[in-house]
């Protein structure tokens, strides 16, 4: 087995948020309350956190912010936007049909039926790599965790960074949402990372690359195997090609690898309060664009999945045909 094949990423060249994308993060006016703000001021005067291999590229012209040797939060009693909600959007998608009923009549998902104590929080399902870390199985001197990994009877270590502000955005994040991580790598992987990542016990379940759907040579989370409502639940993923099947519950995340200035997390934090505190989760999401720009990214993406399809067809046809002659 190949050793990159255990974890999905996306590659710097290959980023498909990071070509001319402006995160409606950027619009620190559209939200008041911004935690942002607060977690800056609070951390204003903390020391430089060890400096990353390299700056990679930043994703945002801002000046490089001190990362604070312990991450404080004050949580916001209610981060809900002003504007009017539009109308619930209809789902045209490429989407499958649910889980077919069992033969005691119920649907099997992947998520067990919901807790009570989560009353009536939304369900927020959370990418790992890229969007709260960044692995490698080059060493890496400074890495925040070094994960062995057994591969065909030898084991290899995995050097993860912890993308800035991770731990205050998940305690924040478990306050608010019943959160599931969901990932595309393997699971003899990301299950060791979420252990040691997850320290605040925020992620209710994990989700691993067999709970995907290959789809046209890419694992795709399709949400309506999640077992949650659909207007009651948000995918968070720097990955288009995850959320194709559902792009109106998109919040989509500017890809990280090692830039420690990267401040994307806590941009997020404001509108995700805003969701959490709305009737239903398009709203917020087509209000402030995210939305519109994860349709624009995945039909995209559909589109150069549909010529590849149709090229792989043709050839084919010209071997069947070479074949025939024969």
């Amino acid at each position: 087995m190949d050793v990159n094949s255990i974890i999905t990423q996306v590659s710097r060249d290959r980023d498909p948020l990071s070509n001319g994308y402006t995160s409606p993060t950027k619009d620190e006016k559209s939200l008041k309350g911004s935690f942002k703000k607060k977690a800056k001021s609070e951390n204003q005067h903390n020391t430089f956190r060890s400096m990353l291999c390299c700056f990679g590229r930043p994703k945002r012209k801002i000046p490089l912010t001190n990362k604070p040797t312990q991450e404080h939060h004050t949580p916001i009693p209610n981060g809900r936007s002003e504007h009017t909600p539009p109308p619930t959007p209809t789902l045209v998608t490429n989407t499958p049909e649910p889980p077919a009923p069992t033969a005691n009549g119920e649907r099997k998902f992947l998520l067990q039926p919901r807790s009570p104590s989560f009353g009536r929080k939304k369900c927020a399902v959370i990418d790992l790599d890229e969007t709260l870390v960044h692995s490698s199985f080059k060493p890496i001197s400074n890495a925040d965790f070094i994960v062995p990994v057994e591969i065909d009877g030898t084991i290899h270590q995995v050097y993860v960074l912890k993308r800035p502000h991770v731990d205050a955005y998940l305690e924040r994040m478990g306050e608010m949402y019943e959160c599931v991580l969901f990932t595309a790598s393997l699971a003899k992987y990301a299950d060791p990372v979420a252990d040691l990542l997850d320290k605040h016990g925020v992620f209710s379940s994990r989700l691993f690359r067999e709970s995907c759907v290959f789809h046209r040579g890419n694992y795709v989370k399709d949400l309506s195997l999640i077992g949650r409502e659909l207007n009651k639940m948000i995918i968070i993923d720097n990955s288009p090609a995850s959320y194709i099947f559902h792009p109106d519950n998109a919040v989509p995340v500017i890809s990280w690898f090692d830039d420690p200035s990267d401040t994307e997390l806590l941009d997020l934090l404001p509108f995700l309060e805003a969701i959490a505190e709305s009737e239903d989760v398009y709203s917020v999401l087509r209000t402030h664009g995210f939305t519109s720009h994860a349709k624009e990214t995945t039909a995209s993406i559909q589109q150069q999945q549909q010529q590849h399809y149709q090229q792989m067809q043709l050839q084919q046809q010209l071997c069947n045909t070479d074949d025939e002659d024969r």
